[in-house]
């Protein structure tokens, strides 16, 4: 608050001065004090094409607030310039129930325009007094455009005192207001919105009648439902779709399940009958209806409504037609389909099959498939993955010995890898170890660990004594998969494996075991320093996983390794385990560092924080690069944020 009149003097000189600095200076003060005297300069500079004026006397306007701003912003909503009119009504929608009285007296100018501002900042002032003045302007106001808005803020208000008068509007006013007071009911969130939106559905349009339903379904009162049902018969086919949709809104899925059997059997045909709508929420809705209430009938339309669609035009409803089916289940159309010949109903099936687990389909899919083309192959051998049990065991052996096909091979090693205590399945997941094709390979290896058979360890140990690099490197990954410990020879021992790559999946089995890996450092710390970055690399994640204090002089080794990315691994692993004694070293470095790793390094002083990585990284921000002074801020940002 001002202390002397000369400071409101002041205030008010300013704010007449020609220099535009000492007019913002003097609105912002204005505003801060509360000054009213200043009311009419903030309003002409309101007006100001100098943006910066017009921002500070917005600012002002909103800080003194009060009934005498209200009524000297109010016949701004008069001026000719609409950016103008737009800044009065953003101020009136904040400020305006400062003053009822005014806004009252507003809502009876002679121009439409102006009642319609009004209205609309009554609907901002979450005032209860606003719904009468709104509910007179509904009902009386000549021109509909004002009426309009009325209902609209009238929803936006949200009280359930204002339904009496929207409900009466619905009665008497034009479709163009009706249409409003619908959503303005539906917006408000008490039993008597509902009472009102069932009311007048008799009396009104197909249109308005289409919207209410909407609304009906968007508020989701169970109490409706009687009525909905009771519409059915006497409404057009668009408006029964309509209704259907709202019924599956309001129900949700589980809960149709829960209507009489002959009131699910007379949804049901109406359910049916909306597949054959154009509107894809309508749609959906069927679709989720029958997905818990459909039969055999249900299956065939929703089978056909798939055959119709694209599904890269209409991925989501196509989609939905796919979980419908499943939901529904196995049954004689799925059967005919996979049977059919036909590709486009054979894929069809094969999908909505492959959500059901439901073993039923797997003797159809495999008397069919070898008469199919590669993409239905795939396909119905992605599902048997899935589906598969034990008995179909000579069927997969058949397919690896016959299909070069990789992706169908994959999906066979899937089901094979999932046999678990079956030596066959160990016997062919195995003997693809060495396919032609890596993702293959790949695939085999990941069956044999999820096979985890102790023939299969032996077999992977055996494999330590190939000349093949690859056979080597394949097995050591198995057996630290398997267990290090029971393979711990074998795995230290490809430590000093000739190849680089053996080297380093030897180093990344003892990831593995975690913080336990760290008994066997001496073991491990000798590939420190080995001849393949690779190696080193692996050697120091290692490390930051254990991250015991045992690790971090080794880390600190690290840091003077030749290789920036070894380096930048050792900067990572100090920052994952918020190495304070590191920071005088890592700071050390951003003198003589590569961009990379400078960055590296200030990132991760931010994670470890400390007064001394504070310190560093605020003579950062100083640095000629602006990346690095950006980067620098952040990390300080981290640091204050850590102490927060």
């Amino acid at each position: 608050m001002l202390d002397s009149s000369t400071n409101v003097h002041q205030i008010l000189e300013n704010l007449q001065s020609e220099d535009s600095d000492a007019i913002r200076s003097g609105a912002f003060a204005a505003g801060d004090a509360g000054l009213e005297e200043a009311l009419p300069y903030l309003c002409k500079h309101l007006t100001s094409e100098n943006l910066g004026i017009q921002e500070a006397a917005e600012y002002a306007l909103r800080k003194i607030r009060g009934a005498r701003t209200v009524d000297a912003v109010l016949p701004l909503l008069r001026h000719d310039d609409a950016p103008i009119r737009n800044v009065a009504m953003d101020i009136l929608r904040e400020i305006g129930v400062d003053n009822m009285r005014a806004l009252r007296e507003w809502l009876h100018d002679e121009d439409p325009d102006v009642r319609i501002f009004v209205s609309d900042i009554l609907g901002y002032t979450q005032d209860h007094l606003a719904v009468p003045l709104l509910g007179e302007v509904l009902l009386h106001d000549p021109e509909v455009n004002v009426r309009y808005q009325a209902a609209v803020s009238l929803g936006e208000l949200g009280f359930p005192e204002a339904v009496d008068y929207l409900a009466k509007a619905m009665m008497e006013d034009e479709e163009w207001v009706q249409f409003a007071v619908v959503e303005a009911l539906s917006r408000i969130n008490d039993e008597s919105t509902i009472r009102a939106l069932v009311q007048v559905l008799p009396e009104v349009s197909p249109l308005v009648c289409s919207a209410i339903i909407d609304a009906i379904g968007s508020v989701g009162d169970l109490k409706t439902i009687p009525l909905l049902f009771k519409s059915l018969e006497n409404v057009s086919v668009a408006l029964r779709h309509k209704t259907v949709k709202a019924i599956v809104q309001i129900l949700g899925g589980q809960s149709l399940s829960l209507l009489t059997p002959k009131l699910q059997e007379r949804l049901r045909v109406y359910l049916l009958d909306a597949l054959t709508d154009n509107d894809e929420d309508i749609l959906m809705a069927a679709l989720q209806g029958l997905s818990f209430m459909g039969d055999g009938e249900a299956s065939q339309a929703v089978f056909d409504l798939a055959c119709r669609l694209d599904p890269d035009q209409s991925p989501e409803l196509y989609e939905a037609t796919i979980r419908a089916i499943a939901s529904i289940g196995y049954n004689d159309v799925i059967r005919d389909a996979l049977t059919s010949g036909d590709e486009l109903h054979i894929m069809i099936a094969m999908e909505a099959c492959q959500l059901m687990g439901d073993h039923r389909p797997v003797e159809v899919i495999k008397s069919i498939f070898w008469d199919l083309g590669s993409e239905l192959q795939r396909a119905g051998m992605a599902e048997l993955s899935q589906l598969g049990t034990t008995e179909d065991i000579p069927f997969f052996k058949e397919v690896v010995a016959r299909c070069d096909d990789p992706e169908i091979l994959k999906s066979a090693l899937i089901f094979f890898g999932n046999q678990h205590g079956c030596e066959d399945a160990c016997t062919v997941a195995f003997s693809q170890l060495d396919h032609r094709y890596v993702d293959v390979q790949e695939m085999a290896l990941e069956a044999c660990i999820n096979l985890h058979s102790p023939i299969l360890n032996e077999r992977f140990r055996e494999r330590m004594n190939s000349d093949d690099d690859m056979q080597r490197l394949m097995a050591v990954y198995a057996m630290g998969r398997y267990s290090v410990t029971e393979n711990l020879s074998e795995i230290t021992d490809a430590l000093e494996d000739q190849s680089p790559r053996v080297r380093q999946m030897a180093v990344e089995a003892f990831l593995n075991l975690g913080i336990e890996a760290e008994r066997y450092l001496p073991r491990i710390i000798p590939r420190l320093f080995d001849e393949n970055k690779d190696v080193r690399a692996a050697v120091v994640n290692l490390l930051g996983q254990i991250g015991t204090p045992s690790v971090m002089p080794h880390l600190m080794t690290a840091l003077n390794d030749d290789n920036d990315w070894v380096r930048i691994r050792a900067v990572e692993a100090l920052g994952l385990n918020k190495a304070i004694d590191a920071v005088p070293t890592l700071a050390s470095m951003l003198e003589h560092s590569s961009p990379m790793l400078t960055f590296k390094i200030i990132e991760v002083l931010g994670k470890i924080g400390g007064n001394v990585a504070f310190s560093v990284l605020l003579s950062m921000m100083d640095h000629e690069d602006p990346e690095i002074q950006h980067a620098a801020a952040e990390a300080v940002a981290a640091i204050q944020a850590e102490q927060e």
